[in-house]
């Protein structure tokens, strides 16, 4: 069962969600504690499930506002007459370019979203559109080129 903070753990805290990397001697200077009290503290947090795992981010990682691309191919139930999928899509601010293209492929949706979960529930959702015939998703591991202009959005024609 978890304790109820007082202002002194709610202080740790707030100081530690601002700046984790703060050393015990500055918490226990600014709560007007032992850095071993503020250390013991800290361990009680850790225990009651206030303080939840520590990230470590390494220069191999992607930033966080990286965000996760995808390319969703979608074919349409009647190509020439299937324009309400384009205007759905129109509205999904992921979708961040839509390419109708010639041939046996009809769309294809250049996708950008924080989390590979966000991608998932705009497959369910654009597949179940009543014009939608098929769908393929495919992830991007790896952008070797990016000439586009950041900021800019090419809509569905």
């Amino acid at each position: 069962m978890k304790r109820v903070l007082d202002k002194v753990d709610e202080k740790i805290l707030a100081q530690l969600t601002e700046n984790a990397r703060l050393s015990h001697n500055d918490i226990a200077a600014s709560v007007n504690l032992s850095r071993n009290a503020v250390r013991l503290r800290i361990e009680r947090l850790e225990r009651d499930g206030y303080i939840r795992g520590y990230t470590i981010k390494s220069g191999h990682a992607a930033p966080e506002s990286e965000p996760i691309r995808a390319l969703m191919f979608v074919y349409r139930k009647d190509r020439m007459r299937g324009i309400d999928v384009l205007v759905h899509v129109r509205s999904v601010p992921e979708v961040v370019a839509c390419d109708v293209m010639s041939g046996e492929l009809d769309i294809v949706l250049h996708i950008e979203a924080a989390t590979s979960d966000h991608i998932h529930k705009l497959w369910e959702e654009i597949a179940a559109l009543p014009g939608v015939l098929n769908t393929v998703t495919s992830f991007v591991l790896t952008r070797s080129k990016d000439s586009s202009p950041r900021g800019h959005q090419a809509a569905c024609p």
